[in-house]
């Protein structure tokens, strides 16, 4: 089982914790991770990009002159795709990017991910985030004693508002529960502060 010391806010050690090797001492899965990340960004696109046919593009229908008789190429509609402002032809149309990634693979990825950063030094445990006002500048000077980076992930089961709102308007801190984290917020952020009690429920649930 794998040891971690659980600091508080003012950077000191108040205890340990063991955490399970399954989960936080798996090898690391390079591929593993760059199909999550992948399958991530895929979900995440929005898929709106369009061009008009020649059955969406202004203009009359009309036939711009006769069949015959006049030496030029029949032609039936200014709205062809040879024309200029003519329709596109096979132009891309709003779509999903989605696709569905094993759920055997994301589990794997997790494992990956968490087990990569506790590796680099980049996880620590604390023992609660517990803010007495729903406080930006209380946030920060929370952050700064345990001397967080600048990027920092912060994992949490309570569901704390205070915590919430100080935490959203800091740049490059993202608060997330344990149940939503994801390999690209993981990769994403320099540095990852769980809270004991995700840890354990990390530990317990992918182990």
């Amino acid at each position: 089982m794998a040891s971690v010391d659980i600091i508080d806010f003012s950077n000191r050690k108040v205890g340990t914790l063991e955490l399970s090797d399954a989960v936080f001492g798996a090898p690391v899965n390079e591929d593993l991770l760059y199909e999550a990340v992948r399958h991530h960004l895929a979900v995440a696109r929005r898929g709106t990009a369009a061009t008009k046919t020649r059955h969406e593009v202004a203009g009359s229908g009309k036939k711009l002159w006769k069949q015959k008789g006049t030496g030029r190429a029949r032609m039936g509609s200014i709205r062809s795709p040879l024309w200029r402002h003519g329709g596109t032809v096979h132009g891309p149309q709003p779509r999903s990017y989605a696709y569905k990634l094993p759920r055997k693979m994301q589990l794997g990825a997790l494992r990956s991910a968490l087990s990569a950063k506790l590796r680099d030094g980049e996880l620590r445990v604390v023992s609660e985030f517990s803010v007495s006002e729903p406080k930006t500048k209380l946030m920060r000077q929370a952050l700064n004693g345990i001397e967080a980076v600048k990027t920092v992930l912060l994992v949490d089961n309570t569901g704390d508002r205070n915590l919430d709102l100080s935490s959203r308007n800091l740049e490059g801190v993202k608060l997330v529960s344990s149940r939503d984290v994801t390999v690209y917020d993981l990769l994403g952020h320099q540095q990852v502060l769980l809270s004991k009690a995700a840890a354990e429920k990390l530990s317990e649930a992918l182990a």
